[in-house]
């Protein structure tokens, strides 16, 4: 069937890791839409899953056995979508087969494990990317390039990301129909017995994410956390390397709409930032006020498929050698060690915890 996007000559051909919901709701159409990549293969144990995905999105093949799809020629980079634990050993299994890897955020589960990629991605020269998407909100990217060209000295930085109690709904209401199966592979256990784990790994990485993407490396965190019936709270100062401070909050989830964004306090300016629930695919209103204009600047960013865009992203960088815009190894590797350090500072009493030192995992 021909479609309506519009395509390059030039197409990076992808193989997708699984039919779950991140797949279902960003992933396949994200590659369908993308102008340089082409759906070459998808990839479940799943059948009757893999069938119903293969019907909607029409790739060029199917597998049922992750071997298969690495051996296959055409095929020259894997996108994995699955559950947490399963993001480094699927992940180490495509860059041994000399594939490109898109991983989903977070990176993995622990320090050892993301280092091993990363030297292992290093070694066979392919393009490591991890799915932090909100590096290709055209509000934020507006942000920090204003940050780094008009801000002069930074400060201060505030973030937050407060989940609503209303977003389940609201994000059924937006996605497309998720179709499940009792033949998917799940990880060992209930990765959402233990819910601070869960919460800071999914939601936090986003937090931190966003804050290393337009302060630059974080140092050291300070965490302290409440949980109150339904409710999730932290609360985390941060040193940057810049020499900035900053103050992070994550709650899961607040009796409100959903609330997340972002201020930044510079000698020349300041940067307020307000972004939205993604399957709104909506970009983050920013306003930015120049001390030497007297004026503030909103962007328009009307293009809030963040999903499509870090695709293209990807494609461009292994296809053209354009620069990474996306999140690499390190980018991951220092996420998942605030994540870490954050759980660690909590257990202490509050306690300083450097990033550098960290090792382990969640």
């Amino acid at each position: 069937m021909k479609t309506n996007f519009n395509k390059e000559d030039t197409q990076l051909h992808v193989g997708i890791l699984g039919c779950g919901q991140i797949n279902q709701a960003a992933h396949f159409i994200g590659t369908l839409k993308s102008r340089n990549v082409h759906l070459t293969a998808i990839c479940d144990v799943a059948e009757d899953l893999l069938g119903k995905m293969a019907a909607m999105f029409e790739p060029d093949r199917i597998y049922t056995d992750y071997d298969e799809m690495l051996a296959d020629p055409e095929v020259e980079a894997v996108i994995v979508g699955i559950g947490d634990q399963f993001h480094i050993p699927m992940a180490k299994k495509a860059v041994l087969a000399g594939k490109h890897v898109f991983v989903e955020k977070p990176m993995g589960v622990s320090i050892e494990e993301c280092e091993e990629l990363k030297q292992l991605a290093a070694e066979k020269g392919v393009v490591l990317q991890v799915g932090h998407m909100k590096r290709f909100d055209e509000g934020l990217q507006f942000a920090k390039q204003f940050i780094e060209e008009k801000l002069d000295t930074p400060t201060t930085y505030k973030g937050w990301y407060c989940d609503s109690i209303g977003r389940y709904t609201l994000t059924d209401n937006w996605q497309p129909v998720i179709y499940s199966s009792d033949k998917a592979r799940k990880p060992a256990g209930n990765p959402k017995a233990i819910l601070d784990h869960y919460y800071l790994l999914g939601h936090g990485s986003h937090l931190f994410d966003t804050a290393l993407y337009l302060m630059g490396p974080i140092e050291r965190v300070s965490a302290r956390y409440v949980h109150k019936e339904k409710q999730h709270s932290w609360l985390i100062d941060c040193d940057f390397a810049n020499g900035a401070i900053g103050n992070l909050s994550l709650i899961v989830a607040i009796a409100q709409d959903w609330h997340e964004g972002c201020e930044v306090y510079g000698t020349g300016g300041t940067v307020f930032a307000k972004t939205f629930n993604p399957w709104e695919f909506r970009s983050s209103e920013v306003d930015c006020f120049d001390a030497k204009t007297q004026c503030t600047v909103r962007p328009a960013a009307f293009d809030g498929q963040f999903y499509r865009r870090e695709l293209e992203g990807f494609a461009d960088t292994i296809l053209h050698g354009a620069p990474q815009t996306g999140a690499n190894a390190d980018d991951g590797m220092m996420v998942m060690r605030a994540l870490i350090a954050t759980y660690e500072s909590v257990h202490k009493d509050g306690a300083w915890i450097r990033l550098d030192e960290v090792q382990g995992g969640l």
